[in-house]
C-alpha cells in the first residue's frame, strides 16, 4: 500500500507542477503579446524600426507593407493594423493604435485578399489566397446582417488611393513624436480631405479614446450662427406689413 500511496503522490506532483507552468506560461504569453491591446491608444506589439515601405494592392485602394512582421495597410488617409482577432486604427505608423469595432471597419480594408496578410491568423487557413477573408464566417450571421453586400462591388470603380503621408519618414523611432506633436504635423504637411470619416475616426485624429454611441456634438452647427426663432418670425410678419402696404397705399 505504501508504493501505490507513493506513486499517486508522485503523479499528483507531476499534474500539479505540469498545471503551473501552463497557467505561467499562458500568463507570461498574454502579458508579452496582448498588453493594453483592448485599452484605446496604445501600442499592440508593432514595432517598426522606420517609416515602412507601403505598396499599392492593385485593384483596390489600400497600400500594404509587404516587409513588415504584421498585417499593416494604408487606406484613406489611415494606417489599419489587424492584430490579436482585433482590427486597430491610427493616423502614425507606429501608433498609438485605436480599436476599431467589427461593424465599422472600411469594407475596402474588409476586401484586401488573404495574401496580403504578412502575418495571417490560423483561421485564415485554407481559404482562398486571392479572395477577401470570410469575416462573415468569422464573426457570424449577426456582423454579416449588419453589414449586407460588403464583399460585392464594381471592380470597375473604385476610388483613388489616399496620398501616402511622406512627411513621416523624417521620425523614425528615435525621433518619434507624442501624440500632440502628431496632431501639429498632420495638420501642417498632409492635406488629404477624408471621406466618410465617421466619429471614432475623427475621434482617433484627436487621440481621444472613444466615447460610445454618442453623437459628435461636432456635427451639429453652431449656436451662433443660428438665427433665433424669433427674429425670423419678426422679419417674416415685417414682409408681410410691408408687401400690404405696397398693395394698398396710404390715402
Amino acid at each position: 500500500m505504501s508504493h501505490i500511496r507513493l506513486r499517486r503522490a508522485a503523479r499528483g506532483a507531476v499534474a500539479a507542477f505540469c498545471l503551473l507552468w501552463a497557467v505561467s506560461f499562458t500568463a507570461s504569453a498574454q502579458v508579452s503579446i496582448g498588453v493594453g491591446v483592448a485599452l484605446p491608444g496604445v501600442r499592440i506589439g508593432i514595432n517598426i524600426p522606420a517609416y515602412p515601405q507601403l505598396a499599392p494592392i492593385p485593384g483596390y485602394p489600400v497600400y500594404y507593407a509587404p516587409d513588415a512582421d504584421a498585417n499593416l495597410f494604408f487606406y484613406n488617409g489611415m494606417y489599419w493594423a489587424f492584430a490579436d482577432n482585433a482590427w486597430y486604427s491610427s493616423s502614425w505608423y507606429n501608433g498609438p493604435w485605436y480599436m476599431v469595432p467589427p461593424e465599422e471597419v472600411p469594407v475596402f480594408i474588409l476586401r484586401v485578399p488573404v495574401r496580403f496578410y504578412r502575418r495571417p491568423p490560423m483561421f485564415f487557413r485554407g481559404w482562398n489566397r486571392y479572395a477577401a477573408p470570410r469575416w462573415g464566417e468569422h464573426w457570424g450571421p449577426r456582423w454579416e446582417r449588419r453589414r449586407p453586400g460588403w464583399d460585392r462591388w464594381n471592380h470597375r470603380d473604385v476610388p483613388p488611393r489616399a496620398p501616402l503621408p511622406q512627411y513621416q519618414r523624417q521620425y523614425p523611432p528615435a525621433r518619434y513624436p507624442g501624440p500632440q506633436e502628431q496632431r501639429n504635423l498632420q495638420n501642417r504637411y498632409y492635406h488629404y480631405r477624408q471621406e466618410g470619416r465617421p466619429g471614432w475616426q475623427q475621434q482617433h485624429q484627436r487621440n481621444m479614446p472613444p466615447h460610445g454611441n454618442m453623437p459628435p456634438q461636432r456635427n451639429m452647427p453652431p449656436q451662433r450662427n443660428m438665427p433665433p426663432q424669433r427674429n425670423e418670425h419678426n422679419m417674416q410678419q415685417r414682409g408681410e406689413r410691408d408687401r400690404h402696404r405696397g398693395e394698398h397705399p396710404p390715402r
